[in-house]
Formats: C-alpha cells, structure tokens, sequence
C-alpha cells in the first residue's frame, strides 16, 4: 500500500508554469474540494492509500486509451498519478515521500507499465532524476527540490543518457563543462530528455577536459538552456522527449550533485542510487504481461492459445523473481543488470508480437492495441540499451554466436 503523501511544500514567490503541466488554477481536473475551499484535482476512484494494482486499474480507463497519441502531454494520467501520491514513491518520508523499498518500487513500476508504458516511462525518468537527487551529499539541493517534487507540485526529468549510452562512439564528449570559481559553464547538446518542456529542474551532466564528469541539477528556466521541439518517435511520442541546447549555462557550486568523478553515475550509485538500472527491465516486463494480458482475451475464445500463454506465464514468473532477488541485493552471479535487461527485453518483443499473430489481420491495423504494443515493444531496443545487450539481442535474432 502507498502511505498518505505529506502536505506539499509550500514556495513564496512567482512560478512561470509550463502549458503542458497540470495546473489547478487554470485546467481544472473534475474533483472535491480541499479544506481550504481550493480545488484538490483530484479524480473520482483514486485515493492515496491506492495499491499499484489499484491506480494502475484507474490508467487502464478506456477514456485515456482513446484519446489520440502524438505529442500531447499525458496531462491526465499524470494528475493520477499525483493524487494517488505515485512522484513520493522513490523519495524518503522526511522529503515528504514514502519511500518504497527497491522491490516495491520495481514491483509497482511494472504494474503501472502493464497498464500503461507512457506514463510509466515518463515516471521512470521523473524517478531517476529524484533518485540522484536522494543519493547526493547537497543538503540544501534537496530541500530545495524532494518535497516539491514528492507532492507533484513539480516536475524533474533527467538528461544523462550521453554519459553512459548516447552518442559514446563520438570522441568529442556531447556536453562540455569548464569548471569556474562558483562552478562550471556548460555547453553542448542533451540528446535524450523525456518531457524537457514540461520539467521544473532537468539532471544533467557534462565531462572536463581531463575526461572527468560532473552531475547537475539545472532549473529549466535557466538562461541558455534551450529546448529544442520535441520529436515524433515511433512510440512513446507523448513523453515529448526532445534534446536540450546548453549555451554557456553557468551552474553554481550548490546545484551540483555529484563530480568531478571518472564515471559520476557509478559514483554517485555507490552512494545510495535506489533500483537504478532495474527499473527498465522491470518496465520492459510490465510492457510483457499487457500483451500477455490481450493474448489471453484471444485465448478464452482460442484452446489453441492456451499452451502459449501458459509458456509466457511461466516465463514472466520467472523473471519477475529474478528481479525482486536481484532488487533486494542477492548475490546471485548470473542476475546481472545486464542479462535481466536482455531477458526482459526479448520478452517484450516476443509476447507483442505473439499478440499481433494472435490478433491476425485486425491487430495490423492502425489503432488496434496490437500494433501499439509492437511498436512500444521496440522501445526497449533503444532506451538506455546497453552495448552488451544489444549484443545479447542481435546474438539472438541472429542466431551467430560470434557477438
């Protein structure tokens, strides 16, 4: 269960609002009133001692399915998230979160992405910025931003893909940083941010000329940091991901979270980084067992199907303990990030496209769940992928033995 949220934290002072971010002064979301006579947004059936199955039950609503895709913000689903207290999930209760242990975490992660993968990949950028944010030594970065972000009043995103996986075959690092007396400059190009133009801070890093990386948390709204429109992806486009133009940003000695360091994102998981690169796997599994979900609708109408979904079942079983064991720190040497990863990932493949084969014709069609879950499916290829996973992935597709 979700414990009750903290009251948010309250700022003095003006707030530029995005126009893609819930705001309960202007878009007013059907809902009671707080005590104090204001709008609470919240909507009917969601409450925050909700169980993931609970709030994921709520995301499934035909409504939300059916409303078209594109580039429009999930503003919604996202406001349900928010009255059910989902942002304070990965942040400890004297930010005003109620920290969920790493299996809870992963385990209510992969129920949300079983009903939907948009909103819950979008979460899982929002918690890997508050995970860092958690796991770094600035005090009063944390306070400034943990409890604004526990209670939804802000939104925080992550731009750290070029650091570990983007653009690693360039030799000129994506984004540089010159260190200054009150702290660094930054410039260069942010390939991968999830929802930039709806974020309130983005974590970011950039690499010194000796090779070494720093992290940062950046408001958006600081000057020369610019976002670029966001792009049409095969899935997912709704998370509005875009790259982010850093022109001489000046970040000062307080907003930095962890650096200068050879492999900052190492480092600062040596101090405390939560479910880290798990969640991925776990989200690629929750995108599994939706599709296993519509193949077994086929199947109560198809016997044949049975033995089909009664194989994946197992499978996904399987998996889901290995995650769980690998969450809580089992030293069990074949469970690496790594091996889950591939694993998860060519279960997401395997069971959309057993789906789509089940669905026939129909499930080729424009709209239908089927092709929507092929394409999500392929996400996993991309997302933070790993050189040794794909290697694992195109070993597999191949059937070559070489890689």
């Amino acid at each position: 269960m979700v414990p009750t949220r903290a009251n948010p934290r309250r700022t003095g002072g003006h707030r530029r609002r995005s126009p893609y971010r819930p705001d309960r002064t202007r878009h007013r979301p059907p809902g009671g009133r707080s005590a104090r006579g204001r709008r609470t947004g919240r909507l009917p059936g969601v409450a925050v001692t909700a169980s993931p199955s609970d709030i994921a039950r709520g995301l499934r609503s035909p409504l939300w399915s059916a409303r078209p895709q594109g580039l429009i913000w999930p503003r919604q689903e996202w406001q349900w998230l928010v009255d059910a207290g989902v942002p304070g999930w990965s942040i400890p209760a004297p930010f005003g979160g109620s920290g969920q242990s790493p299996q809870d975490l992963l385990d209510g992660c992969r129920e949300l992405a079983r009903a939907n993968l948009s909103v819950t990949f979008i979460l899982s950028q929002f918690q890997a910025a508050c995970q860092r944010l958690v796991a770094c030594r600035n005090a009063n970065l944390q306070f400034r931003w943990l409890p604004r972000l526990a209670s939804g009043e802000a939104f925080a995103t992550v731009g750290i893909s070029h650091l570990t996986t983007s653009r690693q075959h360039v030799a000129a690092p994506a984004v540089t940083a010159e260190a200054t007396d009150g702290g660094y400059v930054l410039d260069g190009v942010v390939p991968w941010v999830t929802g930039a133009d709806v974020a309130d801070v983005i974590v970011l890093g950039g690499t010194l000329s000796e090779g070494l990386q720093v992290l940062t948390a950046v408001p958006r709204d600081r000057i020369g940091l610019v976002v670029e429109p966001p792009v049409e992806l095969l899935a997912l486009s709704e998370s509005r991901t875009a790259s982010v133009q850093l022109r001489h940003v000046t970040v000062v000695a307080d907003e930095v979270l962890a650096g200068p360091a050879p492999q900052v994102l190492t480092e600062l998981s040596r101090q405390g980084g939560g479910a880290g690169s798990l969640t991925t796997s776990a989200l690629a599994l929750g995108h599994a067992q939706q599709s296993l979900d519509r193949l077994e609708e086929e199947a109560a109408a198809r016997p044949i199907l049975q033995p089909v979904l009664a194989a994946f079942n197992e499978e996904v079983a399987r998996l889901a303990a290995d995650l769980r064991s690998a969450a809580q720190g089992d030293q069990l040497g074949h469970l690496t990030p790594d091996h889950l990863r591939t694993r998860a990932t060519s279960l997401a493949l395997r069971t959309s496209q057993a789906y789509l084969a089940a669905a026939k014709g129909a499930g080729f069609v424009t709209g239908h769940s089927a092709e929507r879950l092929v394409r999500e499916a392929m996400f996993f290829l991309v997302w933070s992928c790993p050189q040794v996973v794909a290697n694992n992935l195109l070993g597999e597709f191949s059937r070559c033995d070489e890689l």
